[in-house]
């Protein structure tokens, strides 16, 4: 009895055993479905449909896209340009003498303002004095030559002397009178007077109004190279701006161009001018013409040698502006998404042109009144 007992005790432990397990084996096969029916399912940022992209209602993107219109608006390219400052041609002269000497005075030192005719300096030139000398000499064979020719006509007159004196006396008066203007004009090309009672002090003056730029010589020193300026003397009231425009924009430019400079001494500031001449060369290394640009300077901030950059207003015309922040690029083009419906967006590609601020030109691709992604587009490429 005692063994039929303990076999019906095994086969209940047994059969519990088995319950277990099963019991066990269901759970695990139905506790997935139930943790799935007890969380919120993902939600999907955008719904792809062809060339179509659609935002759901419960997407996150709702509150960070920003939607808005194209618009067509008056647009003038704007040119930017590298240059420099450069004083105006013809009011720069270099002072070189014309004759060799030692100077012997500055009238003006660097800096000094000067006026048209004023002394610079004063050269002891022997030369000067031999060009006096000549004068002086080529004068007094004139008044020879004069009397010789009024004798010889008087005595040709009463039939006195032969015909070949009278016509050398011509001849002589002639070369002397030749010679005598030469005289005259060597003085007057020095810019002295025949009648200066100093004969070897020679002394330059300022041939227009304007400041000693630059000095080279010195008081004392020998000055015997024609060629090499003892002093500068510029008129900086106007300056010009020498800008290099790339070729592709000559054709925007033109004379009386408005043009804004920002010199690279003066931070945050700009100064206006107008374009007062387009260069007729092309440089072929750098594929840049020079457009030069008329500066008011009375209040001497600009210097020749200053760098600066400038920007140029092109001509004025209806243009098809959207945001930078709207464009995307994508390999080899650039797109943008147009709303198609609200929420529903088409990617697009489209061409652009130039840009002023954070505006940019479309030239193709979309059209005015449009409504485009301007904020986040990038998102809906995710």
């Amino acid at each position: 009895m005692t063994g039929i007992r303990n076999m019906k005790i095994i086969h209940i432990l047994l059969s519990l055993v088995c319950a277990a397990s099963l019991s066990a084996c269901d759970l695990k096969r139905f506790l997935p479905n139930a943790a799935a029916s007890s969380g919120s399912a993902p939600v999907d940022a955008v719904q792809r449909e062809g060339a179509l992209i659609t935002v759901p209602e419960a997407s996150p993107l709702r509150g960070s896209l920003v939607v808005g219109a194209a618009e067509q608006q008056a647009f003038a390219q704007m040119i930017d340009a590298p240059g420099v400052i450069e004083a105006v041609p013809e009011k720069l002269v270099k002072i070189t003498p014309p004759l060799a000497g030692r100077i012997v005075r500055l009238h003006r030192q660097l800096g000094d303002t000067v006026k048209a005719g004023d002394p610079l300096a004063t050269i002891d030139s022997p030369d000067l004095g031999a060009a006096y000398s000549e004068h002086t000499k080529a004068q007094a064979a004139l008044t020879r030559a004069r009397q010789e020719f009024e004798r010889q006509k008087t005595l040709h007159d009463e039939d006195i002397s032969a015909g070949k004196d009278f016509e050398a006396a011509q001849l002589d008066l002639a070369a002397a009178e030749s010679d005598a203007r030469a005289a005259a004009d060597r003085l007057a090309q020095l810019g002295v007077s025949a009648r200066s009672s100093s004969r070897r002090e020679y002394v330059l003056r300022a041939p227009i109004s304007g400041r000693v730029v630059e000095m080279e010589g010195a008081q004392g020193g020998y000055w015997n190279d024609n060629t090499a300026s003892i002093m500068t003397v510029a008129d900086l009231s106007t300056v010009w701006l020498s800008a290099s425009v790339a070729e592709k924009d000559l054709a925007q430019m033109f004379v009386g161009q408005a043009a804004r400079i920002a010199p690279n001494a003066y931070s945050g500031r700009t100064f206006d001018g107008k374009v007062s001449y387009v260069g007729d060369l092309l440089d072929p290394d750098t594929r840049t013409v020079r457009v030069r640009v008329a500066i008011d300077n009375r209040e001497g901030l600009f210097k020749p040698g200053m760098f600066a950059r400038v920007s140029f207003d092109g001509p004025t015309h209806q243009a098809l502006l959207i945001p930078a922040s709207a464009l995307l690029q994508s390999g080899l083009y650039t797109r943008v998404f147009v709303e198609q419906a609200p929420l529903r967006f088409e990617s697009r590609v489209v061409s652009v042109g130039a840009s002023v601020g954070d505006r940019v030109e479309v030239l193709s691709g979309i059209k005015p009144g449009e409504r485009i992604v301007i904020k986040d587009g990038v998102l809906l490429n995710d």
